[in-house]
């Protein structure tokens, strides 16, 4: 079904009997995995905030320093740190509608039998809710698949980077088109311990088709023969226990595999306003206008911490 861009009318927006649903995931497991819009979280007043410092080390050696060697201090070294950083970016939903749509609540569409009535009491409080809801949505896609911009002046928009960006920097398994298997997953997981990954409390995130790989993978046939069907939750590894999740927006040919304690969202208040908050716009006509204001980013740790398998077979 076409959304109407721009105001809604008595003619453009129908009133329909039956209860509402959507097809479409409203969902956002990964963003209430990391405390949501509202709980926790960090704050920060300034749009570009630091996601971590990292030092290195040399390569381990086994010193040769002899007696006559010690009698001099050898050269010093000194360890550099850098710094990653990502960004809060704008989240913004316009709602409007004409006086004559708020009013008509009573004139509905389609088939109707006596006693029915409008599925949506009050339109406004619809149409608020599914704004926030939209901004929630691709808050979570952001999260995951957002590609990092940083505003250099008022024209260009910061863009929050995402889990997946992140890992393609660092610890990211390329499976070629190939169906996934333990082999791969093993791979990532030497690669992540390697680079330094801490392995907490890790979530592997996938969608519908790379989940059921995972469970043919990893499932082994129950117990009881009158039961049948594998659903892992979570597997057993050398580098400890991780478990799996469900995400719609996690592309059909990726795994991510997240450090979830080393992830927070931030958020930035607006002066006696708050963070996502409704506010009335001005008055040009009859009809209700109103916007829906936030700004969020991604706290998503250091590269190291995290995972990618993409290029799997997706079908």
């Amino acid at each position: 079904m076409a959304n109407v861009n721009g105001t809604g009318t008595v003619f453009n927006t129908n009133n329909y009997a039956g209860e509402l649903f959507t097809a479409d995931p409203i969902n956002a497991p990964f963003l209430s995995a990391i405390g949501g819009l509202t709980k926790g979280g960090k704050v920060t007043d300034n749009f570009e905030f630091a996601t971590g410092s990292q030092y290195g080390f040399p390569s381990a050696t086994q010193p040769a320093i002899s007696e006559t060697a010690s009698l001099t201090a050898p050269t010093a070294i000194t360890y550099q740190r850098d710094q990653s950083t990502n960004v809060v970016q704008t989240y913004q939903e316009k709602v409007s509608l004409s006086y004559d749509k708020i009013a008509n609540t009573g004139r509905l569409s389609g088939l109707n039998s006596a006693g029915q009535q409008n599925n949506v009491v009050s339109e406004l409080d619809f149409q608020k809710a599914t704004a926030l809801k939209k901004i929630a949505r691709d808050i979570e896609y952001t999260c995951l698949n957002g590609v990092y911009q940083k505003a250099t002046d008022s024209n260009t928009a910061n863009k929050s980077r995402g889990m997946i960006s992140l890992c393609s920097t660092l610890n990211t398994v390329t499976a070629s088109g190939a169906s996934n298997s333990k082999d791969l997953m093993d791979s990532l997981f030497r690669m992540m311990y390697t680079n330094g990954a801490s392995f907490e409390n890790i979530v592997i995130w996938v969608n519908a088709y790379q989940k059921q790989i995972l469970s043919s993978i990893y499932g082994y046939a129950p117990a009881d023969r009158n039961v049948g069907g594998i659903n892992i939750k979570q597997i057993e590894t050398d580098f400890g226990t991780f478990g799996i999740a469900l995400n719609r927006f996690i592309p059909a040919d990726t795994l991510l595999v997240a450090e979830m304690s080393a992830i927070a969202p931030v958020t930035m208040n607006i002066p006696d306003k708050g963070n996502f908050f409704y506010e009335e716009l001005a008055k040009t006509g009859a009809a209700e206008e109103g916007q829906i204001f936030g700004k969020f980013g991604l706290d998503h740790g250091m590269s190291f911490l995290h995972g990618t398998v993409t290029g799997l077979k997706a079908s």
